[in-house]
């Protein structure tokens, strides 16, 4: 039986290695760094009136939950006329941008995806690239976001908040 001779497959030029791993770097990179501007959701231009619905007589259980489902967040003495407050746990902001009106939207920026920090001079803030929205309805009042911050339900019932 003759055997021919064995050859070594040639490695790739150290050139096409780099790009090779430069261009995953990237893939990496901007799938990391990409918007999700294009996704789909609600304007935020709507959320609670402040009027209570069919949960009017909810009451709250010893777990935060109310009797009639959702999650009590709040009095509405604990959230400020013309600012708001941000729910880091439920991932939301419930607003109240004029007196006994409350609003609740997401605390998701919609520029990428980084939790808002702060509420000042009637704007909810991000803190990555300082995108500001509105408390009255969650428009972009500065960018880069380009989507307003999705409406939550919330309901109001006597002096309590409940998410859902």
């Amino acid at each position: 039986m003759t055997s021919e001779p064995l050859h070594p497959v040639p490695a790739p030029a150290r050139r096409t290695v780099v790009a090779a791993v430069g261009a995953a770097g990237l893939a990496v990179a901007l799938t990391a760094c990409g918007s999700d501007d294009d996704a789909s959701s609600s304007s935020g231009s709507s959320g609670s009136s402040g009027s209570s619905d069919a949960r009017a007589g909810a009451t709250t259980t010893g777990d935060g939950s109310a009797a009639g489902g959702g999650t009590v967040l709040a009095k509405t003495a604990d959230i400020p006329e013309g600012g708001g407050k941000i729910f880091k746990d439920q991932g939301v902001v419930v607003t109240q941008p004029a007196a006994g009106t409350f609003k609740a939207f997401s605390a998701k920026c919609t520029h990428q995806g980084c939790a808002v920090s702060g509420i000042a001079d009637g704007v909810i803030v991000c803190p990555c690239h300082k995108s500001e929205f509105s408390v009255a309805d969650g428009s972009v009042k500065k960018g880069p976001a380009t989507r307003a911050l999705p409406a939550e339900q919330i309901t109001v019932s006597g002096d309590s908040i409940t998410l859902g």
